[in-house]
């Protein structure tokens, strides 16, 4: 066999290997998504009917996950010996993460990556949510408007004096404001967003919805 033929077999298998499942405890740092509640209800929560967008809640900035990052990518679906989290915890995330369907999601996805605990890695996520304030300036808005996505990541930086613009990036989908993504080490601590993630959306025109 070629030597080339064979280093390109080799790579694709290492390359398969690694989609699969990375190792769990392999990363670099986190990110943690903070998604407007109205935001997504609007662009597909409501077609889903999910409880996160009742009327009679009043979720505003929601714990969309804490991510493990590399500088260059991310691991996800790990392989782990960890048990998986029961209905009860998940529940009892609902009230930062809008459903304990999402808690389940981002723990089979994101947490199994951790290597912590599925308790612990809850735990921790609490923990970093309470780390951020969320502008309460957005929790004010009595009518959809249009402004720079640019607003939303000085409204966080305002609050946040620790945070810097290479530590938050804003995210935009379909025209809607979407998320403000946080770097933070394995401490909690920011930290600068790796160039795959520091990708702000530039839109001035990004609508935001107020609270339901």
């Amino acid at each position: 066999m070629r030597p080339i033929l064979l280093s390109l077999i080799l790579l694709l298998t290492a390359l398969s290997a690694r989609a699969e499942g990375e190792r769990a405890g392999d990363f670099d740092y986190y990110v943690m998504a903070l998604s407007w509640s109205a935001n997504w209800c609007a662009l597909e929560g409501d077609a889903r009917n999910s409880p996160q967008c009742d009327t009679s809640e009043d979720h505003g900035w929601i714990l969309h996950g804490l991510w493990p990052q590399f500088h260059r990518g991310y691991p996800s679906f790990c392989q782990t010996a960890k048990r998986p989290p029961s209905r009860g915890m998940t529940a009892d995330m609902a009230d930062i993460m809008g459903t304990g369907g999402l808690a389940w999601h981002q723990w089979k996805k994101h947490g199994t990556c951790t290597d912590l605990s599925a308790s612990d890695y809850y735990d921790l996520s609490r923990k970093a949510y309470a780390t951020i304030t969320r502008p309460a300036i957005f929790r004010k808005l009595d009518r959809a408007v249009k402004l720079p996505a640019s607003v939303v990541e000085d409204a966080f930086l305002k609050d946040n004096p620790d945070l810097t613009r290479n530590s938050i990036t804003i995210t935009c989908r379909q025209g809607y404001i979407q998320e403000a993504r946080i770097c933070l080490s394995k401490e909690l601590s920011p930290v600068p967003c790796g160039r795959e993630v520091i990708k702000d959306c530039s839109l001035r025109d990004a609508i935001f919805t107020p609270l339901r």
